[in-house]
This record gives structure tokens, C-alpha cells and sequence, in this order.
């Protein structure tokens, strides 16, 4: 059944939404919510996980409902779905008495396909009279970490949404959220009694955002140097308190940073107008408690600081997923200091034992990853169950931890032993903190009531301190030679991996932990001049003015600017100088029905530009029948710019990997600049680099018969055909 709905779906996913490809196992997924069974969808942000249930919407028969926790939220969707020509509405507080009547009416006669509605108004009877009535094609549930209260935004009111489907009748159920541990997962199949669901987990690594940590030195000079460097792009500011968000968004403001504040404490009205003055670009900056951004679907936050640390990582992961929605970059900086986790620490102290253990290990979590020197990147998806396959995140994007060029590294072969050790012994029962106690000799209650002072590991590392070996079990854990149990929340046990080290230990290296309190200002900066500046492959300038006129259309409109085109469509109109509607219609995100509503004055705009500055388009030397190659380049160019695998590339466009090679080897000789070191330092050591850049600089020839006979086949042709793009780009262009 799947496979006879391919073309269809391609066909109706360009026709609503403008796109020609989907991305991941968006696919997959529309197929199995069409065929009416239960979905699971673990997706992170930015990934696409709306169109999961939105595309299936519109093509079966009658109206999906949606649950959505927040009313910002809703309007977003609603605003967005609009422009694409979708009939979407939604269902909540803000509406009066005649527009809830209206909806009602609408749904009934079958005009409405989604339906957004929050948990709260779900359960008013006078609604799920309404809802009985109507013809209801699924039940889809957003944010749906929320049911869980192992989740770090448990609302109480999802709980009951089970029992309120039961009462609409046997409906197939679409449950999705970005960010669940394992044992969150767990829980949302349990308690919406989805155990039979398909579950589609997809990677959590958002490989277009780089994470960085500083010590918090002088932070308000950090932050204004920070936001500066970013001026005119669009960031979030997370702050701890009311107050601390007042005045920040003051010493913003003072120093000439469009910026406003957003907490609970703010009139209502004021905080609905910072946050569509956020939205509609004529503020730049948000400073927010972690209040805001839930309901937030801006997909072109270029940064997300955090000025004080968050409650847990997997709030950090939602916070920082607000960064880069679009697919383009975005830069995720936190701002650490040891004294913000004890104020944190200190607002658990109402809560019960159980509850004030928990908070205090997420807190200790968010410690452990601020000062480990390990890739940010891997410990974030070691959070959410995932094992990140790569040593580093890649140079020059990914993290800091992978971009510093510090020696960190540590022989540790013999202590992971121990570590290990310590596990087996203590019988794989007992939490980090525990086990690095035994191992460091610490005598406590605990280990001389489980009379771990008598175990021959215990002491065994005495020369280091319990800090140290907190460290080494974390890292190791990290490696998968541990692994959490899911049912005892904290306790460690052993993989198969560290039963086979425990017979058989080897050499292993692990990393020192940064220590934040010796750190200086000047070590603090040396980590920003890292951060490599990515050529950009579009007209700037063009850029820059279809920018303006987007948030011009958009006053216009009464609409978010992001509504009318997204940036990667303006980067694409940038590159491809679209002057018809046809053309228009073709570049990615746009669509015949957006052209329709909003593509006059963006090809009115283009026009005028192209015969104001003479360019030459690729319309004007292409013949038409290689429009269609035209394209591919362009696809090509911004894939690689936002360091897409070849591989992955070649398979978007069903093109043989030598086929694409073919092609980034035509776009490099126009002289368009292409940095594929990404990709080229994952299968090429530094020194076999540099042997064939210096062939190529100093050679009076580039064909590759020529430099296989120089190296006598010690390279593949693959990998010489690799480095004279490299070589091209870095020299020739």
C-alpha cells in the first residue's frame, strides 16, 4: 500500500506545501497515519514533524484534531497552514462567543481539515458534544512529553486526554514530541494506552546548530559582544528570573539591541505584543524566562543564549531547538556559572523527597555537561538513548568542545577498569555518585551501610578525588561501556561492551573536565575565534532586500514575515533570480499557491534588481531544457553549506555518487567557492590532505591520471578527485 502512495504523496506534498522532497521518515510516517494506525513520532525540532500529521489532514476524509498546549502555538500553525491555502482553525479561550459558533458550524459541514484545540477546552462537555458530532479523521497530539511528569513540562490536564478520546470513539491517535528520554517514551505509550503504536525515533542530532559553553565572566560585556556580532538576526535570551529578564532586556536596549522582555509576570497584552513584535522582526532579541518560546514556531532564530543555566538537559535540548527551525544555522551559547545551579537547587526545597532528588540529579546533569570536554553534541544524544557514532562533531561547526584546540586527553585504560570494577562489585545497583565514592575510598554512611568498605575496589583510586572518578563513570557511560536502567532511575549497569572490557581490557583515552574556575577571559575568548565564518552561496544583497519587502508584505498581510517565505526560499530566490510565476513556483518552500498570494511584488523586486545590476541569470544562458540541472546545482550548493553527507545528497537527488562528484566539480570550476572539508575530514587523515593540497599547489597539471601515477595508486581516485575540489575552492575561487 505504501509504495502505490509514493507519487501521490510527492505529488500532493509540492501541491499544499511547496516542498519536493521529504525529509527523513517523514514519508513513512504520512503512510502509516493514512493506513489509520497509531503513531508515535519521536522527531527533534526543525525536522519537520508538523507535516507528520498536517499533509495526512488534508488527504483523508474529514477533520483532524489537534491537542496543542498553547494558544501561540495554535495561531502559528493556523497562520502558516492560511498562507499554503489550507483550511485550518482553532478552537480556544481567545475566540467569542459568534467565532466558536462559526468553527463549530464550518467543522460540522466539513470545510475545516485541522482543528487545533488546547487539553482544557478537549474536556468541556459542550465541545465533546460538538466533537461526537463531527466527522473526526484522527487525533494527533502535539508536545506530547507533557503527559508524562517525567517530562520538563508535565501539564497535569494531558493526563486525562486518553479518557477523552475513548468518548469520541475508536480514533487512530498521532502522538509526537521533540525531546523524550527513554524513560519518558515509556510512559506516553502507557498512559495513552498506545503500546501497539508504530514508533518512528529519529535522530536528535541537529546537525545545523553549534553548542558552546563559557564561563560567566563578565557576562553582560559577553552577552552585548555576543548579540552585537549577530546584529540584526534574530535570538532568544534565557534568564532564570522576572527580574534578571527586566534587566537585561534594559542593558540591551540601552546599548541599541532591538530587544524585549517576555515573562508570566507581564500584563497579558503585553506580553502577546513583545512576542508578535518578536515574530513579525520589529524586535530582534526576546529576553525570556523558559515561559516563552513553547509556543513559538519562528523558524529563523539565528541564537539561543542561555544567561543563566537551565533546569535540566532536556529542557536545554527544547530551548536550544528553538534555534535554526529552518534548517540554517544557528549558534546555541550558555553562559555557566556553579552559583546559578545552587540558586536552582535552592527553589526545590518545597518539594518531597522524591521530587527534590530528581531535580536535583537533572541539575547535576546540566553541571556534568557544562564542564566535561567531551563532544556536547554526543553527551545530548547520549541524554536522549542515541550513541553518536563520531569521535568529533566536525572543525569548525558542532561544538566547542570538538573545535578546542587544547590537549585534554587523559590514558585512562587502568582507571576505567577500576570503574567498572566498582560496578560489578557493588552488584550494578547504585547511582554515579555512589560508585565514584567506592572507587575513590570516600567513607560515608552509605558505603558502610551496604559495607562497600570491604570490597577490594574500595580505595583503589584514592589518589584522585571523587570529582575525578564522577568524571571517568560518566565518560564511560558516555562510550556505552555503561548504560542507565530505565526502571531505577540513576543506577548504572554494565553493556555488553563493559563485560567484554572487564575479560579483555585495551588502551582507551578519555578527556579532562574543564575547570570553569580557573579559566580566564582571555581562554574564554579563544574559544569564540573559533567559529569559522561559511561562505555563503546567494546574492547578499538581494538577500537583504527580499528580506525587507517579505516584512513589508507581512505588515501588510497582518501576518508573520516567516509566513510569507522562509529563508531558505529567499536564499534559493538569491541564488536562482526567479522572474516568472512558474519559476517562482519551482523554488523549494514556495508553491503555486503561495506565487498566487504573495509573489508579485518578490518577482517585481527581482526583476528590477537583475536589470539594475545587469546579471546574468541562469534562465538567460541555460537552455530550458537544462533547467532541471540548474536546479540540482543550487540544491547541491545549499545542501554543502549546511554540511550535508555526500551520500545523503546523492540519494535526495537519485544521483550516482560519482554523478554528484561530477557536478561539484562543474559548480567549482564556475567559480562558486564550496568547503567540503566537513565531509572530506571524515574520510581523509590530515597528513594524506596535505600530501595531495601540495601536489595540486605546486603541479603544473590537475588531471587525475597524472596524480595517481605520482602517487603510484596510494589514493583513491575518489579522494583525489575530493581534494582537488578542496584545493579549487580554497585557492582558484
Amino acid at each position: 500500500m505504501a509504495k502505490n502512495l509514493e507519487p501521490d504523496l510527492k505529488a500532493k506534498l509540492k501541491e499544499y506545501f511547496g516542498f519536493n522532497q521529504f525529509r527523513g521518515n517523514q514519508e513513512t510516517i504520512i503512510n502509516n497515519v493514512l493506513q489509520k494506525k497509531n503513531t508515535f513520532v519521536i522527531m527533534p525540532t526543525g525536522a519537520g514533524k508538523s507535516l507528520c500529521y498536517q499533509l495526512p489532514a488534508l488527504i483523508m476524509d474529514g477533520t483532524a484534531i489537534v491537542i496543542s498546549p498553547l494558544i501561540a502555538l495554535m495561531k502559528n500553525q493556523v497562520d502558516q497552514l492560511t498562507a499554503f491555502g489550507v483550511d485550518a482553525r482553532f478552537l480556544n479561550s481567545t475566540l467569542s462567543k459568534a467565532e466558536i459558533t462559526r468553527v463549530k458550524k464550518d467543522t460540522l459541514a466539513g470545510m475545516v481539515k485541522l482543528l487545533y484545540v488546547a487539553p482544557e477546552s478537549l474536556a468541556k462537555e459542550e465541545n465533546l458534544d460538538f466533537l461526537k458530532k463531527a466527522n473526526v479523521s484522527f487525533i494527533a497530539i502535539d508536545e506530547a512529553h507533557c503527559i508524562s511528569e517525567w517530562g520538563h513540562d508535565f501539564r497535569p490536564e494531558y493526563r486525562k486526554i486518553r479518557t477523552i478520546i475513548d468518548n469520541l470513539g475508536n480514533l487512530p491517535i498521532v502522538a509526537l514530541t521533540a525531546t523524550a528520554t527513554p524513560k519518558v517514551q515509556q510512559d506516553i505509550q502507557k498512559n495513552l494506552l498506545m503500546e501497539d503504536a508504530n514508533i518512528f525515533l529519529s535522530s536528535f542530532n541537529r546537525t545545523n546548530l553549534y553548542y558552546e559553553i563559557k564561563p560567566k565572566l563578565d557576562s553582560k560585556k559577553q552577552l552585548i559582544k555576543f548579540i552585537k556580532k549577530h546584529k540584526g538576526q534574530s535570538g532568544i535570551v534565557y534568564c532564570l528570573s522576572r527580574k534578571t529578564v527586566e534587566e537585561v532586556a534594559e542593558l540591551l536596549k540601552v546599548n541599541d539591541i532591538l530587544a524585549l522582555p517576555y515573562h508570566a509576570g507581564l500584563d497579558a497584552q503585553v506580553r502577546i505584543n513583545n512576542q508578535d513584535a518578536f515574530l513579525n522582526e520589529d524586535a530582534d532579541v526576546i529576553v525570556a524566562t523558559i515561559a516563552f518560546g513553547m509556543g513559538i514556531d519562528k523558524p529563523d532564530v539565528r541564537f539561543v543564549i542561555h544567561f543563566d543555566a537551565p533546569k535540566s538537559l532536556e529542557g536545554y535540548y527544547q530551548e536550544t531547538g528553538r534555534a535554526g527551525r529552518d534548517g540554517l544555522e544557528g549558534h546555541c551559547l550558555m553562559l555557566f556559572d556553579q552559583d546559578d545551579v545552587n540558586k536552582l537547587e535552592k527553589f526545590n526545597k518545597d518539594k518531597n523527597v522524591t521530587e527534590r532528588d530528581n531535580a536535583r540529579q537533572l541539575l547535576q546533569e546540566i553541571t556534568d555537561y557544562a564542564e566535561s570536554a567531551v563532544c556536547r553534541r554526543r553527551q545530548l544524544l547520549h541524554y536522549f538513548g542515541e550513541i553518536y557514532q563520531d569521535q568529533l562533531c566536525g572543525e569548525g561547526g558542532g561544538c566547542d568542545n570538538c573545535n578546542l584546540p587544547k590537549d585534554r586527553t587523559m590514558d585512562s585504560e587502568e582507571h576505567v577498569l577500576w570503574a567498572l570494577q566498582t560496578v560489578e562489585q557493588t552488584k550494578q545497583r547504585f547511582a554515579i555518585k555512589h560508585l565514584a565514592s567506592v572507587v575513590a575510598g570516600v567513607t560515608n554512611q552509605y558505603t558502610e551501610s551496604y559495607e562497600h568498605n570491604k570490597l577490594a575496589i574500595f580505595g583503589k583510586g584514592k589518589a584522585f578525588s571523587e570529582k575525578y572518578w564522577y568524571s571517568v563513570i560518566r565518560q564511560i557511560l558516555l562510550y556505552d561501556f555503561l548504560q542507565k536502567d530505565v526502571e531505577n532511575f540513576g543506577v548504572l549497569k554494565l553493556t555488553a561492551k563493559g563485560k567484554k572490557f572487564l575479560k579483555n581490557p585495551f588502551g582507551i583515552t578519555l578527556t579532562k573536565d574543564h575547570d570553569y574556575a580557573l579559566m580566564t577571559e582571555e581562554d574564554a575568548e579563544e574559544q569564540e575565534n573559533l567559529m569559522q565564518n561559511r561562505g555563503k552561496a546567494y546574492d547578499q544583497v538581494l538577500f537583504d532586500l527580499l528580506k525587507t519587502l517579505r516584512k513589508k508584505v507581512a505588515k501588510e498581510k497582518n501576518l508573520p514575515p516567516y509566513v510569507i517565505f522562509q529563508d531558505p526560499s529567499l536564499e534559493e530566490m538569491a541564488t536562482t533570480y526567479p522572474i516568472t510565476k512558474e519559476d517562482l513556483a519551482q523554488v523549494n518552500g514556495v508553491g503555486m499557491g503561495k506565487v498566487q498570494k504573495f509573489g508579485k511584488p518578490f518577482i517585481d523586486a527581482i526583476s528590477k534588481y537583475i536589470e539594475e545590476n545587469e546579471i546574468e541569470t541562469a534562465s538567460d544562458v541555460v537552455v530550458k531544457t537544462s533547467v532541471n540541472k540548474s536546479k540540482i546545482k543550487i540544491f547541491i550548493i545549499q545542501q554543502v553549506d549546511r554540511k550535508i553527507d555526500l551520500e545523503e545528497i546523492a540519494e535526495a537527488k537519485d544521483l550516482h555518487f560519482e554523478e554528484l562528484l561530477e557536478e561539484i566539480e562543474h559548480i567549482c570550476y564556475s567559480g562558486t567557492k564550496l568547503n567540503l572539508d566537513y565531509y572530506i575530514n571524515q574520510v581523509m587523515e590530515p597528513e594524506r590532505q596535505a600530501e595531495v593540497f601540495e601536489y595540486f599547489m605546486h603541479s603544473e597539471s590537475d588531471h587525475i591520471e597524472d596524480v595517481m601515477k605520482e602517487f603510484a595508486d596510494e589514493y583513491s581516485e575518489e579522494e583525489i578527485r575530493l581534494m582537488r575540489i578542496k584545493f579549487l575552492s580554497e585557492v582558484a575561487n
